[in-house]
């Protein structure tokens, strides 16, 4: 019997046939028109994604991109409780579901998924899409305003992503309690520019004061030791380009690299990594350079050499966004 396919490549395969009747050019304006409002711009108190060719718009272009940023968030933060599996999940904003695609490829197992959004197009396709994953086909997809009036029902887990950069400050403020008061486990994935930084930080520092503990990115629960307005914390996820990213970015690559920023927050006990690499490792002739985030709330740059041994091997393998060391045992 065969095993069934990976959520990444089942995903792919229930987007590709989406844009099938859908004039081209009414695509790619669609796109046009949603990338302004997903780079966190422009706030709004009514749904970003308005009709049918919106939702398979943003659909088609941005869910691969969200599910595989989702998707390394969710990975970091499963590598700081090995143990830990979500029971239930619950996903505000989720739209289309990327990020309830990201959960069934970072834990395996059936658990009840609960969809918030208050764009009922976005939700009706998340819901077609999900029947391609079995274990999503129990999910529940509600209409609800996300914003002040947000309730969440009591879960293991909640995840935001890509949502706050829709929301007022006050708004963010409430949706970050809510899922601090509803689950022991929170994550928030933003776009990895500064502005999606700075709603990172505010969310953390909100999570940590509701009680939580930081999982990941960071190495503690400290303040962050970015100086605000010379540098933000993100990280890269690298995407396979569909053929409407070709058509309106244009360009002859296959892939392309989505950056985020996140935070993973819990209240139960969590082991965070012992540094996390912050930048892209630079190799050079016999050694790499890694800038990391380190246990002791500080930047700073480690010189790896061949004479570490097995440690220079590992490094050069070393990706934006690993833990370091890596795990020896």
């Amino acid at each position: 019997m065969n095993a069934p396919a990976p959520p990444a490549e089942t995903l792919r395969a229930a987007l590709a046939g989406l844009l099938d009747g859908l004039p081209p050019k009414a695509a790619a304006q669609a796109v046009e028109r949603l990338i302004a409002n997903y780079r966190g711009t422009t706030p709004t108190h009514t749904p970003v994604l308005r009709d049918r060719s919106d939702v398979v718009a943003y659909a088609a272009y941005r869910m691969p991109a969200t599910f595989e940023a989702v998707r390394a968030a969710l990975d970091a933060f499963a590598e700081t409780v090995p143990e830990w599996t979500p029971g239930s999940h619950v996903d505000v904003g989720g739209g289309t579901g990327a990020a309830t695609w990201a959960v069934t490829a970072t834990w395996d197992g059936d658990r009840p998924v609960t969809v918030l959004d208050w764009a009922e197009p976005a939700l009706a396709l998340g819901r077609d899409l999900a029947a391609a994953n079995p274990a999503l086909k129990g999910a529940e997809w509600h209409r609800s305003r996300i914003g002040a009036a947000l309730t969440i029902e009591s879960t293991d887990l909640v995840t935001v992503s890509y949502v706050l950069g829709e929301l007022t400050e006050e708004d963010r403020g409430h949706v970050v309690d809510a899922a601090a008061a509803a689950a022991p486990a929170v994550v928030i994935i933003e776009p990895g520019t500064p502005d999606g930084y700075a709603r990172i930080i505010e969310a953390r520092d909100r999570l940590i004061g509701a009680g939580f503990r930081i999982a990941a990115p960071c190495p503690h629960s400290a303040a962050c030791p970015i100086v605000p307005g010379e540098d933000w914390c993100h990280f890269s996820a690298r995407v396979s380009r569909s053929s409407l990213h070709r058509q309106v970015k244009g360009g002859s690559l296959p892939y392309e690299d989505e950056k985020f920023s996140y935070v993973a927050a819990t209240r139960f006990p969590v082991t965070p990594a012992p540094s996390r690499v912050v930048r892209r490792p630079q190799i050079r002739k016999g050694q790499v350079l890694l800038d990391l985030c380190g246990p002791d709330e500080a930047l700073h740059r480690e010189t790896v050499t061949k004479r570490h041994g097995p440690l220079y091997r590992a490094a050069r393998d070393a990706d934006w966004g690993d833990a370091w060391p890596p795990d020896t045992d």
